[in-house]
């Protein structure tokens, strides 16, 4: 027999399953757990490279002088990018840089502000 785990809101053992759902008898909470597994796997967090959690709008700072691919151009350390958009992929920071336009950066080359 698999053991169910404990009610989120109150820490009960003695939960129960009613179809997809579990019940505490303790609290009556009714809770879905295979939604709570989708809410959080969708949930990705993203660090910068002092391991500070970044946030849609956040402001960052570039720590290293970055070589823009197919340019002769580099983005130089200091430069801030405001209200920057986190994004799924490689590059996970979208935003807008003074004097080169939109970029995409990695997460790893920014420090937060």
């Amino acid at each position: 027999m698999s053991k169910l785990p404990n009610c989120p809101k109150c820490s009960s053992e003695y939960t129960y399953e009613d179809g997809p759902l579990l019940i505490c008898p303790e609290c009556a909470h009714e809770w879905d757990p295979a939604a709570e597994m989708a809410n959080g796997e969708d949930s990705r967090v993203i660090k910068d490279s002092n391991g500070n959690i970044l946030s849609d709008g956040d402001t960052v700072s570039v720590i290293k002088d970055l070589k823009v691919k197919g340019t002769s151009s580099v983005i130089k350390i200091g430069t801030k990018a405001k209200n920057i958009r986190l994004i799924d992929g490689d590059h996970d920071i979208e935003c807008k840089l003074e004097g080169f336009g939109a970029m995409k950066l990695k997460s790893e080359f920014v420090k937060k502000i």
